[in-house]
């Protein structure tokens, strides 16, 4: 994946798998630093004081992640780490997984607790709600009413989202593009313009389509 876009979780999700009657129930949530993801930790922790382990992984950051994770006194190798590479796996960032598992009197030998661990943490993850940010520039074109038309037909064919049209004398279409499309779509604007139209780039964010809506600094 682009350094410049990211897979993210936005929403946080809960998944519960039954494995010889032992429970895994999984919690994905969104974390920003590794002291949120701790702290998201000890609250599952707490919540289910009771249970025999809580397993953990986590990846944070975005160029360089911190990645950890615990087997919170699973066999070595059986739980955090195959939930660290289902994190991984899906090239998520920013992200904690936590794992409950109470004991259900069958013991499920290294490779069924991989498989459990695995499993739980793939269902949470279908439970969480994931996106992915892009690194973008807002455009600003300016063009008149005749070439109007041709930047509409441009922006919908491209999928660029346009985030404002003002009409004044002429048209304004406030817009923003991943930023290694810039050059690209300048090129294209120019030419549908005929060179006519005024493009001024505007500052660089991070931005994300949600339920048809673009949001920022996500």
């Amino acid at each position: 994946m682009s350094s410049q876009r990211y897979k993210i979780l936005y929403k946080e999700g809960e998944a519960e798998i039954s494995e010889k009657k032992s429970r895994f129930i999984a919690h994905i949530a969104p974390a920003q630093t590794e002291e949120e993801a701790q702290a998201f930790v000890e609250k599952i922790k707490k919540q289910y004081w009771d249970a025999r382990h809580n397993c953990w992984a986590y990846s944070i950051g975005e160029k360089q992640p911190a990645l950890r994770c615990s087997d919170d006194g699973e066999p070595s190798g059986t739980a955090g780490k195959p939930m660290l590479e289902v994190l991984t796996g899906q090239e998520l960032h920013n992200v904690v997984a936590v794992v409950t598992r109470y004991f259900g009197g069958t013991l499920l030998g290294t490779g069924g607790l991989i498989r459990a661990y695995t499993k739980s943490t793939q269902e949470g993850i279908k439970a969480s709600t994931i996106i992915e940010k892009c690194l973008g520039q807002k455009m600003s074109l300016t063009c008149d009413y005749t070439t109007s038309g041709k930047i509409q037909y441009l922006t919908a064919t491209d999928h660029i989202p346009v985030l404002d049209t003002i009409y004044t004398d002429n048209v304004t279409f406030e817009m923003i593009s991943p930023v290694e499309d810039v050059e690209m779509m300048e090129k294209k604007f120019m030419e549908a313009s005929m060179g006519k139209g005024v493009l001024e780039k505007g500052e660089e964010s991070y931005y994300a389509e949600i339920d048809g809506e673009i949001k920022f600094n996500l």
